[in-house]
């Protein structure tokens, strides 16, 4: 009896470590050759006044060293609006620094709003987009 319960509690363990697994989310694919794919936007701390120039920072990783030509962005659906970059770092992640004036359109309020980007770049020696991020941000208006 004894080894019957056992059995049961180890078949029961085994069961739900498979479960379990199912749960992990699967891996990013490994980056194709020449790709640059984009992690995360990371916002400036402190608060973010409408008309006041920030830098963002976008966080990418990439095989090799890309050309970045520029970044382009939407507010809440409303765009692109596209900047040339500040700075690029390569590196384990690569960092990418762009001058953005937070000022959605239509705004006249304070509000939070849904900010996603994507970069241009050369791959191959022709123009191709990255993947998009985005992240909410919240800005006051002066």
């Amino acid at each position: 009896m004894m080894r019957l319960v056992a059995m049961a509690v180890l078949i029961a363990a085994a069961g739900l470590s498979a479960f379990s697994c199912a749960t992990v989310p699967a891996q990013t694919e490994p980056l194709a050759p020449g790709e640059m794919r984009l992690l995360k936007i990371e916002v400036p701390p402190g608060d973010l006044y409408g008309n006041i120039v920030q830098v963002f920072d976008i966080l990418f990783e990439a095989d090799g060293h890309p050309a970045v030509r520029r970044a382009c962005f939407y507010w809440s659906g409303d765009g692109p609006y596209c900047s040339s970059v500040k700075r690029v770092s390569y590196g384990s992640p690569g960092t990418i620094q762009v001058e953005l004036r937070p000022n959605p359109p239509s705004t006249r309020a304070y509000g939070t709003y849904k900010l996603e980007g994507y970069v241009e770049y050369i791959r191959d020696g022709k123009p191709a987009r990255t993947n998009v991020v985005d992240v909410y941000i919240s800005v006051i208006l002066k």
